[in-house]
């Protein structure tokens, strides 16, 4: 689960209202989005269950008046799917055994935050999981009940079989075979219903279908009606289920026609007429197929799609009449480096795919590379020219982890689109399994560069106004921070996440507030009073010689110290709060500021304003959304302002997107805003660094 993901409704049974709070940071600071509600009581949990079921309760096993036990009673009478996870201190194996006997789905340790993020993701999930399992389900009875009127309608003779014996038949198969009604046959064996010509090889066929062997797609044989009569039929197979139970689908088809005129049939409805490959619906049903085969593990199957790079310039050059010819040579080429296994097909326009089987990783990217050389190696000569071209190959393995055949269609979509933005001839082929492997170098990657960028400098400051509507004096900016990349500016969320994993954002922040300060100090020489707001992260916390570095440089930039102003999110300071307390009365000792960014997100956020003085508190991002539109969140923003003046705290709302927005927040008593309605983020110039 990321960043990117649901909110999950959490509900937290627990006394105080200070440890939930932190229990909310952990998880925010996991990347956990939740909207959360407490409860300490009966009443208030009827009333959260009844109100706003949650996804997800968190019970504290020491809480003294809400137990375990009577949580879980409630969640039942709800009769609703609420994953609920116990969590609490070192307990002992039978406190756990208890919790477990009680109705909870997992335990999770309150003084291991990496524990607890992980027990709610993976409960989270599976929740999201079963949801989907049971829309599956209602989906398939509905599929099942439409199939079942089809099939009653069908005027094909159909019947389903299980272990030989007829457990459905529709009314074309009883006709078919002189009966009144499905009691008649209900139990009756197949094998009663074949002509005593083939009756032997049908039950040896029968035999072979019991041990597990696959049926053959047709059978040619005679059937026998009711009143001995026989006919000649072709008897189609397909697997099935019915009612929960693997079986047969047996289609009777009566011979019309001669049987290689209807393999004849068949085979064109599988084709493409143009390449004689498979056509798209032919290959897509036999990538399900696959698809099911990689589920229940068998590995070495692959999807690859290939395409001729700048195909328009191709077609302009060729004619549109020539197209077909050349297609056609492209599959002829194509054709030639394939296995007999390999199923060969044209899925689009210009598009072709190659289902593989019987060929690991390197075999399929081994594959990929010669067709890309075989077609750049190629002169065709279509009409009256000879042309080249080029071709991007984009594939996917096919594994237990995406063992979906849109899945693994979108996946070589995807590498395939890759390779050819790359410039094309290329050749790209996406491994699940690698993922994890691709992670770890793609971390190694970004801490090169965050460390290389700290080393030569290559890192650069915005400055975005904050805008006084009260009528302070002098100038307000955030400072924001950008890294030069290989390919130009690279945004915050990109690598300051890997930098705080890995020890380095104390060190970005050093930079930052040194450069800051530098420019600072080159406005104030100039006679501007400025503010400048630098976000802090929580590894300078631990920094015991970040504050008297930041008095020095104040010192030798001969630069006040209420210049600065540092902040950090709510939740960060919540799990931090005991060394973002005393960091904050060090800024006190320089006359620094100090902000409370997203805030409000909590469940009483006014709560940590006795344990921190901030000067300054960043309305949380969420409620400037649609703000006209949204009353709950005009009204939670006043209160946030009423209960701020009171306190005596300046308040900013942030990403102010429109004029609507500014009047309703000049209304509600905010005393800052911003946003890139206002101004969007200018770059520090570098001469304000000397």
């Amino acid at each position: 689960m990321t960043k990117n993901d649901h909110v999950i409704k959490l509900l937290l049974i627990e006394d105080s209202a200070e440890e939930a709070e932190q229990l909310i940071g952990i998880l925010r600071n996991g990347g956990i989005g939740v909207r959360p509600a407490r409860a300490t009581n009966d009443a208030e949990l009827e009333d959260q269950l009844e109100r706003q079921p949650p996804d997800l309760i968190l019970v504290n096993l020491g809480a003294r008046e809400l137990r375990l036990d009577r949580a879980m009673a409630a969640v039942g009478r709800t009769g609703k799917d609420i994953a609920t996870v116990a969590y609490g201190e070192q307990l002992g194996d039978d406190v756990i055994v208890d919790a477990f006997r009680a109705g909870a789905r997992a335990f999770a340790l309150r003084s291991r935050g990496e524990h607890m993020q992980m027990i709610v993701r993976r409960e989270f999930e599976s929740l999201t999981m079963r949801r989907s399992v049971r829309r599956l389900e209602n989906a398939l009875r509905e599929a099942e009940r439409r199939c079942g009127v089809l099939l009653d309608s069908s005027r094909d003779p159909v019947a389903y079989v299980h272990e030989g014996m007829h457990v459905r038949a529709n009314k074309a198969y009883l006709d078919t075979f002189g009966f009144e009604e499905f009691e008649d046959i209900e139990s009756m064996s197949i094998l009663d219903l074949i002509a005593p010509d083939d009756a032997e090889d049908f039950k040896s066929l029968l035999k072979r279908l019991s041990k597990g062997e696959k049926p053959p797609q047709k059978l040619n044989l005679k059937a026998q009606r009711s009143d001995g009569t026989t006919f000649d039929a072709v008897m189609e197979f397909s697997e099935a289920n019915y009612e929960g139970e693997p079986c047969q689908q047996i289609i009777f088809r009566q011979q019309a026609v001669d049987p290689n005129l209807a393999m004849e049939l068949d085979a064109l409805r599988s084709k493409d007429l143009i390449t004689e490959l498979f056509n798209r619906t032919y290959l897509l049903t036999e990538l399900d197929r696959a698809a099911t085969a990689a589920s229940e593990g068998k590995a070495d199957q692959a999807l690859l799609l290939l395409e001729p790079d700048n195909f328009k310039t191709v077609l302009d050059g060729i004619g549109l009449g020539n197209t077909d010819l050349l297609l056609g040579d492209m599959a002829n080429l194509m054709r030639r480096h394939l296995a007999e296994s390999d199923v060969p097909g044209r899925v689009g326009e210009h598009t072709f795919g190659i289902l593989l089987g019987q060929r690991n990783g390197d075999d399929v990217r081994q594959l990929a590379e010669t067709l890309r050389k075989a077609f750049e190696e190629r002169i065709f000569e279509v009409g009256k020219q000879s042309i080249s071209l080029t071709v991007s190959v984009g594939g996917s393995l096919l594994t237990e982890k995406n063992a979906n055949g849109n899945t693994v269609v979108d996946q070589s979509s995807a590498a395939l689109r890759a390779a050819q933005a790359e410039g094309g001839n290329r050749t790209r082929v996406f491994d699940p399994s690698a993922q994890d492997r691709a992670d770890a170098e793609k971390h190694r990657h970004w801490i090169k560069l965050i460390e290389d960028a700290l080393t030569r400098d290559e890192f650069l400051l915005y400055y975005q106004p904050i805008i006084s509507l009260q009528g302070a004096e002098g100038e307000f900016y955030e400072i924001l921070l950008r890294m030069n990349g290989p390919k130009g500016e690279i945004l915050p969320g990109h690598f300051l996440p890997i930098a705080e994993q890995h020890g380095l954002s104390a060190r970005i922040d050093r930079w930052v507030i040194g450069n800051a300060i530098r420019a600072l100090a080159e406005r104030e020489h100039a006679n501007r009073r400025t503010t400048f707001f630098i976000k802090l992260a929580p590894q300078s916390l631990d920094d015991q010689g970040l504050l008297p570095w930041v008095a020095l440089q104040l010192k030798n930039a001969r630069l006040r110290g209420d210049a600065l102003v540092f902040e950090m999110p709510e939740s960060k300071v919540v799990t931090n709060l005991k060394p973002a307390r005393a960091f904050a009365k060090g800024l006190e000792q320089l006359h620094c500021g100090f902000a409370l960014e997203q805030f409000g997100s909590g469940l009483n956020s006014f709560q940590l304003l006795k344990h921190i003085q901030a000067h300054y508190l960043k309305v949380d991002r969420s409620f400037m959304a649609d703000l006209p539109r949204q009353k709950e969140n005009q009204e939670r923003v006043r209160a946030i302002c009423e209960q701020a003046r009171a306190a005596g705290k300046l308040t900013i709302a942030e990403f102010v997107e429109d004029a609507a927005s500014m009047s309703i927040l000049f209304s509600c008593g905010v005393n800052f805003v911003q946003g890139n309605f206002l101004q969007e983020p200018e770059q520090v110039m570098s001469y304000e660094f000397t």
